[in-house]
């Protein structure tokens, strides 16, 4: 019976190790299931966009700050004392070269002119009765000479005679002294009666009058001021590392370009954004660099047919500095500045990021001088650039062409 129960165990545990080792299996299996998935996936390489490093001349401009000013600011001031009894001008109207701006009462200045005609009269008054009594003087001494001579007469007589002769030639001398003094006068005085007329010394816009009618004037006091506006004056600062880059290019020095002005046309943009019509020109450089802001201030002429520029406006002046052979050219969005470290992401044949260390030069539009750290054909990340680290695999893709353009258009290239 023992025997029988035992044979009967070992059947049925020989029946039940299939269905064990199946159970295992799909549990191996099960287990390598959920292994595998929950293993992660590397991600696909980032999408970026990417242009290639150009290579072209490019034009240099400089930027300054402008400030205009008269070509010539003439301060209207009378030469005579007294008062102001008329103005002739519209206050901002346009005169012209003796313009009768302002008159000063001129009644003493007639009554001065009439005195010293006077004295010019009475002058020549005594200069006749002078010169007669040298006649007079000169006949007794030709009469009492051979007189003399024979003993005719004391000889005293005749000396006598030749002294009234010396005392009336002095007075006839002096007589005619007081004829050109008398008429100096005169003229002295017909000039202050002139000066009673202030008048404009140049073509140019008259501004506002400085005093009131009735007002006591005189050689101090400034009526108003003309500024001779066509061609207008601007002043503008520049540097002085800029002002040595001037003297020293290959192509001329700052002193070429003063003797030959027309050679670098300057652009005038107004206050309200909108570019001068007409060009100017430079026609002078100050002596001396100033020492408190390291510029030295340059003088231009525009022509101002219209008299639209005024002393005073503000505006920025523009030209072209040189020519920049060969530039190396990127989008300014493709350079990062990490604590005055500037970088840009360059992409290999290999889809390989390289960070670079670049050292920007001028900024042309949205583009960017590099001056050193690049060179042609290379392609560096315009768009992504925040997503990438050295040595990562991207997915670059060539920018859009249409923005390139647009860029190119910013530029002015």
């Amino acid at each position: 019976m023992r025997h029988l129960r035992l044979r009967m165990i070992l059947k049925n545990a020989a029946a039940l190790v299939p269905a064990l080792l199946l159970t295992l299996s799909l549990a191996a299996i099960t287990s390598c299931s959920k292994t595998e998935a929950s293993a992660p996936q590397a991600p696909p390489p980032p999408d970026v966009q990417v242009v290639e490093v150009v290579q072209k001349d490019v034009p240099i401009y400089g930027d300054w700050v402008a400030t205009l000013d008269g070509y010539v600011n003439a301060q209207i001031q009378p030469q005579v004392s007294g008062y102001l009894i008329k103005q002739n001008y519209k206050e901002g109207s346009l005169v012209h070269k003796d313009d009768v701006l302002f008159e000063i009462d001129p009644r003493p200045f007639q009554a001065v002119l009439d005195q010293t005609k006077g004295q010019v009269a009475q002058a020549r008054g005594q200069l006749a009765q002078a010169t007669a009594q040298l006649g007079l003087a000169e006949i007794n001494v030709k009469r009492d000479t051979p007189l003399a001579a024979a003993h005719a007469i004391a000889q005293s007589q005749l000396d006598n005679d030749i002294q009234s002769k010396a005392a009336a030639e002095a007075s006839v001398e002096a007589d005619k002294a007081s004829i050109v003094a008398a008429e100096a006068a005169v003229e002295t005085a017909q000039l202050n009666l002139g000066f009673t007329k202030v008048r404009s010394l140049i073509d140019g816009i008259a501004g506002v009058a400085n005093t009131q009618m009735g007002n006591l004037v005189n050689a101090s006091t400034v009526l108003t001021t003309v500024s001779q506006v066509n061609p207008i004056k601007v002043y503008f600062p520049i540097s002085e590392q800029e002002y040595l880059e001037f003297a020293q290019r290959k192509t001329g020095s700052m002193e070429d370009l003063l003797r030959n002005t027309r050679t670098l046309p300057l652009q005038l943009t107004l206050s309200n954004g909108n570019q001068y019509p007409r060009a100017g020109h430079i026609i002078f450089a100050d002596r001396e660099v100033n020492p408190q802001t390291g510029t030295i201030r340059i003088a231009a002429a525009f022509p101002n047919p219209g008299n639209v520029l005024r002393p005073g406006q503000f505006g920025r002046i523009r030209a072209m500095t040189t020519m920049r052979k060969g530039a190396l050219l990127v989008p300014q969005r493709c350079v990062t500045e990490l604590q005055g470290t500037y970088q840009v992401a360059l992409v290999d044949q290999n889809h390989k990021v390289t960070i670079k260390d670049v050292t920007p030069g001028n900024r042309v539009g949205s583009m960017w001088i590099i001056n050193t750290g690049l060179k042609p054909g290379d392609t560096v990340i315009s768009e992504g650039v925040s997503k990438v680290r050295d040595g990562m695999t991207v997915n670059p893709k060539p920018e859009n062409p249409e923005s390139e353009k647009q860029e190119n258009l910013d530029s002015g290239q």
